[in-house]
């Protein structure tokens, strides 16, 4: 049985002389002499079992199963060059599948930006985005199920088998009801937070979250009751709205939040927020993947021009 670059190999030829039914011209075009040449296609035609050509004197005719085999030779060809090119493609970035999660709400300055030159320059890349909880995300690249996430950074035990690459950092604000009293104030101190009952993200989800908390609060001798937990931004901001406490946020969220709610920075400030790129410490990121990172990099370095 032949090898399947001799196959290959074999069925150039054929096309070749079919197209020219003439085994003299094909030769020199094929960069093969004339008597190799034949003998390939005699070895193709001893592997089918049928004529293909009808010989003679004045040169060489297509037989009926000659004709058919030209149309499937040529569509075999043709998929086997489109195949060596996707792959040459894969490799340089510029074409497969990508499976990116992300954390909407802190990364909605820069993430679109990137999407969009990235499908511009490599519009055969099919990005797949997954708008996950921040646990979610991290075990997802763990687990493999996601290449990369964009998201805040992953703290304590959530960070574990992961790099981080910061892109940018927001401060940490308070979000209030616009008539709360602390709307009113230029800062609002963290001891006086422990007056007010907090509106918070469900700790199964958001253990990063509950991880910023810790870091504000750390020091104060009493913090503020939870008064709800919620499961997304908007049950969170509606409950703020409707006066059922106030929320440690960063200062991305104001893009969110919009006129609702008032975002008042802390004193003293605690350490920013950082957002950037998530990756497995063993997994290895595609090129495509690679190029995906270079937009963000890129979308995010504008932010802070």
């Amino acid at each position: 049985m032949m090898s399947c670059v001799m196959e290959l190999r074999h069925l150039r030829y054929y096309v070749a002389v079919a197209e020219a039914l003439s085994f003299s011209k094909a030769a020199p075009r094929l960069r093969v002499a004339q008597p190799a040449l034949s003998r390939q296609i005699q070895d193709l035609e001893d592997e089918i079992g049928v004529d293909l050509f009808t010989r003679s004197t004045r040169g060489v005719t297509l037989t009926a199963e000659g004709k058919l085999f030209l149309d499937e030779a040529r569509e075999l060809l043709r998929r086997a060059d489109e195949a060596v090119e996707k792959t040459r493609a894969l490799a340089r970035g510029e074409f497969g599948e990508l499976q990116i999660g992300y954390s909407p709400s802190p990364t909605v300055e820069f993430l679109p930006a990137a999407l969009g030159e990235f499908q511009k320059a490599v519009p055969r890349v099919l990005v797949r985005l997954y708008d996950l909880a921040g646990n979610e995300l991290a075990d997802g690249i763990r687990n493999g199920t996601l290449e990369l996430a964009v998201m805040q950074r992953p703290m304590g035990p959530n960070g574990a088998g992961l790099t981080f690459e910061s892109l940018h950092s927001y401060s940490i604000c308070v979000a209030v009801p616009p008539k709360h009293p602390f709307a009113s104030l230029r800062a609002v101190s963290i001891a006086k937070l422990a007056a007010e009952k907090l509106v918070v993200f469900r700790r199964r989800e958001y253990t990063d979250y509950h991880a910023l908390l810790d870091r504000v609060f750390q020091g104060v001798r009493q913090r503020p009751p939870i008064a709800v937990e919620c499961d997304g931004v908007s049950s969170l901001t509606t409950e703020i709205a409707a006066g059922r406490g106030v929320a440690i946020v960063s200062r991305v969220f104001s893009n969110t939040f919009g006129t609702r709610l008032k975002l008042r920075p802390l004193t003293p400030a605690p350490a920013a927020q950082e957002v950037g790129i998530v990756r497995s410490l063993k997994g290895d990121v595609t090129p495509a993947g690679e190029k995906f990172c270079a937009q963000l990099r890129s979308a995010a370095s504008r932010l802070a021009k």
